[in-house]
């Protein structure tokens, strides 16, 4: 528990004790608090861990495979894409018409036309992001074997950035109908122990029991009422001298997460032209967007989500979800005919995608980042009678970059309709593993001790898309 009080809520001056501030050294990992996790580190404790990270943007509502990656505009009209499609950089290879800035960086990136989520129902986002018996989300797994904070910086290592947790200004906290509506998810990501679950920065999740800022919901969109806190906390422990008869490893793990509070989430930190070019705050109006039902989660700030996402994996954050909503089109009066939402959130996913690949890419991170982007599941061949396409369980997109991959190239193929693979299916349990040899040195996972039977077997015992290797 790291705890910053805003007293101007009570009205008192009351200090801040010992008990008060050690508290920040408590965050478990592995059944260690982080200043031992610190200590055992410096002791030379074997890592498992590979220094890597992984983006894993959740299309949320189901995107069509065909309209993304797979346009098949060969197809009867009833089949192909409603969008079109671009050429992209890849010889003969074509992208949804939406997405024609990914187009040009193909190369950089792998599609799997052949991947099937098995699901076909919303709210089970662990059928594809966990890929295991144990219904853990990977991120989750990930930490577990990782530990739940990262020993250098003391940021959480499993992180998810909700459509609802940014701002224009900055992260907020969401609403009690986007609370609720996040709740199924932390609580599948609880499966493998609170201390592993996700960490949701605006508010969400184990917010309150991992890292509790007492502000009022309009100061925490004030960047420089956050930062005037935490300096006035730093102030009281330098004139109270609290940590004077601390251990050393209990004063840097002050120390670490104060410090990764204060920066990992102000973007004020970079460059003004590039917040400007991940921005996608004009890209569509939310009053147009949200008069249709399935759309009302829909947000116009993925651009800053996935800023978000890679200063945390820079901070030392191993697992961050960003999810985007409103993927669910069955052009059925909640949501707009003739797939008209793609001409919405298809844009947005190319612009800020195709920002987030050239940023890791300039800042020299491509191979340590690992991109992967999906859904629940992906849509109906046949467009229905109202323009829409409806659930379906045998085909998903999946498009997947860096990481170390083999990266400019598309894996597999469906069928003529685009409904089921035509090439040898690729499943969630073969995208958690990929992910897992991406992240750990998976033959020290297999002896190390005190790790769980079956989260080992779930880290490990699984088989990769083996074109990636």
């Amino acid at each position: 528990m790291f705890t910053v009080t805003d007293n101007s809520t009570t009205g008192t001056c009351r200090g801040l004790t010992r008990r008060d501030l050690l508290k920040v050294g408590s965050l478990a990992l592995g059944g260690l608090a982080l200043p031992q996790l610190l200590q055992a580190q410096g002791e030379g404790r074997r890592s498992l861990v590979r220094d890597k990270s992984v983006v894993f943007l959740f299309l949320q509502g189901g995107p069509s495979q065909i309209e993304t990656f797979d346009p098949k505009m060969t197809a009867p009209v009833e089949i192909r894409s409603i969008t079109g499609e671009v050429q992209t950089r890849l010889p003969g290879i074509t992208f949804g018409g939406t997405f024609p800035k990914l187009g040009q960086l193909a190369d950089r990136v792998a599609v799997v036309r052949s991947f099937a989520s098995g699901n076909a129902d919303h709210q089970n986002y662990i059928s594809v992001a966990g890929g295991n018996e144990l219904r853990a989300p990977m991120g989750t797994l990930y930490s577990r074997v990782a530990g739940a904070n990262n020993p250098r910086t003391g940021i959480p290592t499993n992180i998810i950035l909700p459509a609802e947790s940014v701002s224009a200004a900055g992260f907020r906290y969401p609403s009690n109908f986007e609370t609720q509506s996040l709740q199924k998810l932390v609580q599948a990501s609880q499966n493998l122990g609170a201390a592993y679950s996700y960490f949701d920065p605006s508010g969400g999740g184990e917010l309150r029991q991992n890292l509790e800022l007492r502000l009022p919901r309009e100061r925490l969109t004030d960047r420089r009422a956050l930062l005037q806190q935490l300096d006035t906390f730093r102030r009281q422990v330098d004139e109270t001298r609290v940590f004077d008869s601390a251990s050393t490893y209990e004063q840097q793990a002050y120390e670490l997460l104060l410090r990764g509070v204060a920066q990992a989430f102000d973007l004020s930190r970079e460059d003004p032209r590039l917040l400007a070019r991940y921005d996608t705050s004009g890209m569509f109006s939310l009053a147009d967007v949200h008069r249709w039902g399935d759309m009302r989660r829909s947000s116009n700030l993925l651009g800053k989500q996935m800023l978000l996402a890679r200063r945390l994996c820079e901070a030392g954050c191993g697992f961050v979800t960003v999810m985007d909503a409103g993927w669910d089109m069955h052009s059925n009066n909640n949501s707009p005919r003739n797939l008209g939402g793609m001409y919405w959130l298809g844009p947005q996913v190319d612009h800020a995608v195709s920002a987030f690949l050239e940023d890791v890419e300039a800042r020299g991170l491509s191979d340590k980042i690992l991109l992967v982007v999906t859904g629940e599941m992906g849509r109906t061949p046949r467009i229905g009678r109202e323009g829409g396409r409806d659930h379906w369980a045998t085909l998903t997109p999946l498009l997947i970059a860096g990481g170390g991959l083999r990266m400019g190239q598309v894996i597999g193929q469906s069928d003529r309709q685009a409904g089921v693979p035509a090439s040898d299916r690729y499943t969630p349990a073969h995208l958690l593993a990929t992910i897992m040899q991406v992240m750990f040195d998976i033959a020290e996972v297999r002896l190390a001790q005190g790790l769980p039977r079956d989260v080992e077997r779930a880290v490990t015992g699984g088989t990769a898309i083996r074109e990636l290797f």
